[in-house]
């Protein structure tokens, strides 16, 4: 997505000739799921993907090496309108049957097609997003380095946001695709009704292990898998579905709940998981105790079900990651980590990072868990905290790698501050893997509580949506000493839960997200983007953005972030020549930290809705353009300069835009998410153009607001057959920053 509109928009009218139609932005196509969502090294392979407005599908962008697609077919679905034009043809040939005519073979063969179609009409996914079809061919190299990959699609309106494959090396079982029964479908992308599960369910299908199941979960099933086991095998089945698709906009919760239960030949529950601590993917671990058939079983949580309901399940006895301590080390220095699980060869690794980050941590080909590097110094928790007579002494600044060993086991630390020294105290714990629901309380001596924390947002942890981790910022009131305790908010604990406290002074800095991470651009056109600034410990600052090593002919409007905002709407304009291919572009912020300018590099995200309201900012690997088509040199609307507009609480400010001569006449223009408080109040025509009015309402748009004022352009033209005149989006103008004094 690229934002989000308010309802209300000033108008303006004057007017375009037809041939500015060419210009007009396109509507992004858009990726729903692909299944399977992955496959073996060294196969070849088709990938369905259902979309929307993926007409025209012609070429595959994959990120990685060693991984090739090509596009087979293209499926648009069956229109309402085409869908009764096939049943008046069906009436018709039942009617003349009816009446005593005997039937030709081609026209038996005609209605046995009609059929076949309305069926797979009436069979069609409910949520528009996922409509359309586009089949691939896909082969993964022998030597391709397994894991996750992005996958775009190019079609006639643009390239698609980026869905995940991932690339494996167990042999793989692959259900046939399947499509929601008419009985169980569903309208306006609702989540389908509850239903139980059916009394004749299907045979279980066999498989051998180790392998890697794929399937699509439908409404009111199981999917059951049969295998033989032996006895003493450590057997692991992880199921990958909400991994693979985060967030389902028009589902609730949000994500496919899978569920795995695991049989033995007698039919008895042997093992059961809906989760895995709080990841909602669940994972099994059972030690078999005797030779013999079993099955695995999965649903989901309530038995909903629909087309992108995906999953993988890997089985077998695998190595599986359950957790790790610590859970980083100090950049430039080897770390010995110690490994929890099932299966593993090895009980402990070194780990070793050049630079202050969050890498992953796996062995032999098993689950992946995050690994943080730090500049500050470590050290490690004491067993013998538990008390406040007990706290360990730390000198500041530094950061603590510890775990709640026990349920209800709290962690207690001293250090001595001055008055008006200011102080963060931060847990890693929840984004770093850990089950730990941390909270933090800081004390004077005497034991007076001087601030508390249980849970602080992260945007940038786009996958969490209970942010778990703690974290307290405090100014202290006088020279003494001091406490930070810590524990589990659900008084839980064990070997896994480890964490991560930094006690220092605040280290002011920031981090950037840009939406989308696919963008589409006509030739010569512009479009919005947004930036969020994630800003950390306090930083307020302006923070410039530029674009890093961009193809020429790429020009940004309106990139600075103003001091305090954390999002910023600006644009991204295209060279008027097409661009064949997509092509990667970087942006960087740039910001006076402390008396040094600080870089940092803006992670493309998609900005995910869940379950109808709750939105997500989810990393992605690469920021990809798209140009389509191509446009004039100049733009024939544009504003005369980009320079900042600044206006006074009360007052208005003028803003001259170029026209072409010939469209003179009939265009209208509305302010794109204005504001609050700025509209426009008027218009002139002038010499070459418009001369466009901007108020500022005293009550609303307050001396210091800044930010950019970004223009939609529309044509009206008239409307022969509704007698009337029609108005179509054409594009946006360059983004112009403005400040209210």
């Amino acid at each position: 997505m690229t934002g989000f509109r308010l309802s209300r928009r000033v108008q303006l009218a004057i007017a375009f000739c037809s041939s500015a139609l060419a210009q007009q932005q396109p509507v992004p196509p858009h990726i729903g799921f692909a299944y399977p969502a992955g496959g073996r090294q060294g196969t070849t392979f088709e990938v369905t993907l259902g979309g929307q407005n993926v007409a025209g599908a012609y070429e595959v962008y994959l990120s990685g090496a060693g991984v090739q697609a090509t596009v087979n077919r293209y499926e648009r679905p069956m229109t309402p309108a085409q869908a009764n034009t096939l049943r008046e043809q069906m009436q018709a040939l039942n009617e003349k049957r009816t009446k005593g005519a005997v039937l030709t073979s081609a026209e038996l063969g005609t209605l046995a097609d009609i059929r076949a179609r309305l069926m797979e009409f009436q069979r069609r996914p409910s949520s528009p997003a996922i409509a359309e079809t586009v089949v691939l061919q896909m082969t993964i190299g022998p030597h391709a380095e397994p894991g996750e990959r992005e996958l775009r699609i190019g079609a006639t309106a643009g390239i698609t946001n980026p869905i995940l494959i991932q690339v494996g090396q167990l042999p793989e079982y692959t259900r046939e695709i399947s499509k929601v029964p008419p009985a169980f479908n569903a309208v306006n992308g609702v989540t389908p009704q509850n239903r139980p599960v059916p009394h004749a369910a299907d045979p279980p299908a066999n498989i051998t292990l180790p392998t890697v199941i794929n399937g699509q979960m439908m409404p009111a099933t199981a999917d059951r898998y049969r295998f033989h086991a032996a006895k003493g095998q450590h057997l692991v089945a992880a199921a990958c579905a909400r991994e693979l698709m985060p967030y389902l906009s028009d589902a609730v919760p949000g994500w496919f709940q899978a569920t795995l239960t695991l049989r033995d030949s007698a039919g008895k529950q042997v093992a059961y998981a809906d989760h895995f601590y709080f990841h909602p993917d669940p994972v099994v671990h059972y030690d078999v105790p005797a030779d013999g058939d079993y099955t695995l079983e999965i649903h989901d949580s309530i038995y909903r079900g629909r087309e992108d309901f995906v999953y993988r399940i890997s089985i077998g006895e695998l190595p599986y990651l359950t957790g790790i301590f610590p859970l980083g080390g100090r950049a430039g220095a080897r770390t010995s980590v110690a490994l929890q699980g099932w299966n593993l060869p090895l009980a402990n690794v070194a780990e070793n990072g050049k630079a202050k980050g969050v890498a992953s941590l796996s062995v032999a080909d098993s689950n992946r868990l995050p690994f943080a590097f730090d500049t500050l110094p470590e050290v490690t928790a004491k067993e013998s905290i538990g008390r406040k007579e007990k706290a360990q002494k730390v000198k500041l600044p530094l950061t603590v790698n510890g775990r709640i060993a026990k349920p209800g086991e709290w962690h207690f630390f001293r250090f001595d501050g001055k008055a008006g020294e200011e102080l963060v105290a931060e847990v890693f714990a929840r984004r770093l893997g850990s089950p730990l629901d941390s909270v933090l309380i800081l004390t004077d001596t005497a034991g007076k509580q001087l601030a508390a924390n249980d849970d602080f947002e992260d945007k940038g942890a786009g996958l969490l949506t209970h942010q778990a981790d703690s974290r307290i910022g405090f100014t202290l009131p006088a020279k003494g000493t001091y406490y930070v305790q810590l524990s589990d908010t659900q008084r839980q604990g064990g070997p896994e839960y480890a964490y991560r406290l930094r006690i220092s002074h605040p280290a002011p800095d920031f981090e950037l997200r840009v939406t989308p991470a696919s963008v589409n651009v006509r030739g010569g056109a512009t479009v919005p983007i947004t930036v969020y600034a994630l800003r950390r410990d306090g930083f307020t600052g302006e923070i410039a953005l530029k674009l890093k090593d961009a193809p020429p002919g790429f020009a940004m409007s309106g990139g600075v972030i103003p001091a305090g905002q954390d999002r910023l709407r600006l644009t991204l304009s295209a060279p008027p020549g097409p661009v064949g291919v997509p092509v990667p572009v970087q942006l960087e912020g740039q910001a006076s930290i402390g008396g040094r300018q600080v870089h940092r590099a803006a992670i493309p995200s998609e900005n995910m809705m869940q379950a109808f309201a709750y939105h997500h900012l989810v990393a992605e690997t690469q920021w990809m353009v798209r140009v389509i088509g191509a446009g004039a040199p100049r733009a024939p609307v544009r504003p005369v300069s980009e320079k900042a507009v600044r206006l006074s609480a009360g007052g208005t400010a003028p803003i001259q835009v170029i026209v072409a001569p010939r469209l003179n006449g009939q265009v209208q223009l509305e302010l794109s998410e204005p504001p609050e408080g700025i509209r426009i109040e008027g218009v002139a025509a002038v010499t070459g153009g418009l001369a466009v009015t901007l108020r500022a309402d005293p009550a609303k748009a307050k001396p210091g607001l800044k930010g950019n004022l970004i223009l939609d352009v529309y044509i009206e033209r008239p409307d022969a057959k509704a007698a009337a005149r029609r108005r179509q989006l054409w594009g946006t103008l360059p983004a112009i920053p403005f400040q209210v004094e």
